[in-house]
């Protein structure tokens, strides 16, 4: 599981996952420098750190690197928030809490996300396509 992102790692990976394309420090130092004062050497520092914690990947582009995103904002709070209920020790409790916590909007994108998913937690199989048992037979009368 990921240690959650601190303040400045948060606002780095922000940027990296808004542009999703490979991005160099010079290019997130401009946009923070927008909001914030910052140098140079504080976002390389942080850019850093954020490839050897398996945030981001780089590759060499003559002197500097470009740093590419391994994996999504989503699958990122999907994690932390497995994390925290993984700790509860009343999950029933802690999701109901959670859920009471959720705006209208934030409550139809969870039923979106279990039509998704389907309710045995694997995504149903594309539309048109029969389920086929262990056999390879097509689905049972009646199912």
């Amino acid at each position: 599981m990921p240690r959650p992102l601190g303040e400045l790692e948060d606002a780095v990976m922000t940027r990296v996952w808004q542009w999703n394309r490979p991005v160099t420090v010079r290019e997130v130092l401009e946009d923070l420098q927008q909001e914030r004062s910052i140098a140079y050497t504080t976002v390389m520092t942080v850019m850093d750190n954020l490839h050897q914690k398996g945030w981001v990947r780089r590759e060499a582009e003559g002197r500097a690197y470009r740093y590419t995103a391994v994996s999504t904002r989503a699958a990122y709070s999907a994690a932390l928030m497995n994390e925290a209920w993984s700790r509860s020790d009343n999950p029933a409790a802690a999701l109901v809490a959670f859920f009471g916590m959720m705006s209208a909007e934030q409550r139809e994108a969870l039923r979106d996300a279990i039509r998704i998913v389907g309710h045995d937690g694997e995504a149903p199989p594309p539309a048109g396509e029969a389920e086929e048992d262990s056999a390879g037979h097509g689905p049972e009368p009646g199912r």
